[in-house]
């Protein structure tokens, strides 16, 4: 999957999802994105640079790359957990609305959210609606997919062992800005 870098500045971001500042406590600076991350991923909260990373993806990009982060981790998914994986990678791989459809439905049905399913969710908020099919379209906000991606890598890293965390961290980063980046 190749993409060109969508913010080449970290303000450029930052104005293009003010919502970010909902889940990232960094102030933005006219520094490249990359370097930005980077930055974010070696401070004393590098958790923002999951979050910036989350963002900074284009949104099929970014469920696939949340896809593989959380993929990492077999022992920690619950028994269903390999099905959601499996519908995100399929809209993924092939994304029209009935694939965004089937991950939406099933990962709206699941009372408790792991990180497999809110991958589901990202891939679901995606785009067209946010709202079952036979219902009036409500389009999902522009951050959404971020958000949902987000939440599944930084619940993932609450559930690894800590004394790995922040190098399972910053391998996340690395995956996300190969991605990024276009590698």
């Amino acid at each position: 999957m190749s993409v060109t870098l969508r913010f080449n500045l970290a303000q450029d971001l930052y104005d293009a999802f003010p919502a970010i500042r909902e889940d990232l406590s960094a102030d933005p600076t006219d520094q490249q994105s990359l370097e930005f991350m980077s930055e974010l991923t070696a401070s004393a909260t590098p958790e923002n640079a999951v979050t910036f990373c989350a963002y900074l993806l284009p949104r099929r990009e970014s469920v696939w790359w949340g896809f593989q982060c959380v993929s990492l981790f077999p022992e920690i998914l619950a028994p269903d957990d390999p099905g959601f994986l499996q519908i995100a990678e399929n809209w993924v791989r092939q994304p029209e609305e009935s694939e965004r459809n089937v991950a939406l439905n099933a990962a709206m049905d699941v009372e408790e959210k792991t990180p497999a399913v809110w991958i589901a969710l990202a891939a679901g908020w995606s785009g067209g609606s946010m709202l079952a099919e036979n219902m009036s379209p409500v389009p999902p906000p522009s951050h959404l997919t971020a958000k949902a991606v987000n939440i599944a890598l930084l619940s993932t890293l609450a559930i690894v062992d800590t004394a790995s965390r922040r190098e399972i961290l910053k391998n996340f980063v690395d995956i996300g800005a190969q991605l990024a980046s276009g590698e």
